[in-house]
């Protein structure tokens, strides 16, 4: 298979996207979202309003404080100024912008998933490629094949 070449600019809702996304899949996230349930399930049983307010607040906190976080992180970080150059090849996935390149290799990759609004390569737990479907035009298929061989099938949850 050749080299697959795009350029991607992260905007504040493709990093809020990923930022869901990761959060919501980890323990705190689950767990914020259970007991934010559990405080407006113990309010339609005892129809305390406190425990209609705790839960509201539990569960809308989070994806407020994540989209509030994504724009400043856009906005302040220098890496999301200007578009990031990505090039897929047989060894990995090459990420350069100006005169700064790294290579990750996919047997080093961590996982890969895909929300509806983007693709998500894990370098690591935390860290990833972030592949907005919009700007990968009519490479997304590629793309989306390219991972599926050659990552290995347990790290790749895509659904295409």
């Amino acid at each position: 298979m050749n080299q697959l070449e795009f350029d991607i600019k992260i905007t504040s809702g493709d990093l809020f996207d990923y930022m869901l996304r990761h959060t919501y899949h980890s323990a705190q996230g689950l767990l914020g979202t259970c007991v934010g349930a559990l405080a407006i399930f113990i309010f339609f049983n005892n129809l305390q309003p406190l425990y209609l307010i705790m839960g509201i607040v539990i569960i809308v906190y989070l994806p407020w404080t994540l989209y509030l976080k994504s724009g400043q992180q856009v906005q302040n970080n220098p890496v999301f100024k200007e578009p990031l150059h990505y090039t897929l090849d047989e060894e990995g996935i090459h990420v350069s912008q100006g005169d700064l390149t790294e290579c990750q290799k996919w047997q080093d990759m961590y996982r890969a998933v895909a929300t509806g609004r983007s693709i998500i390569v894990y370098t690591n737990r935390v860290n990833a490629c972030i592949f907005p479907r919009k700007q990968l035009g009519g490479m997304e298929q590629q793309v989306l094949a390219y991972i599926s061989t050659h990552m290995e099938p347990k790290k790749v949850n895509i659904r295409y």
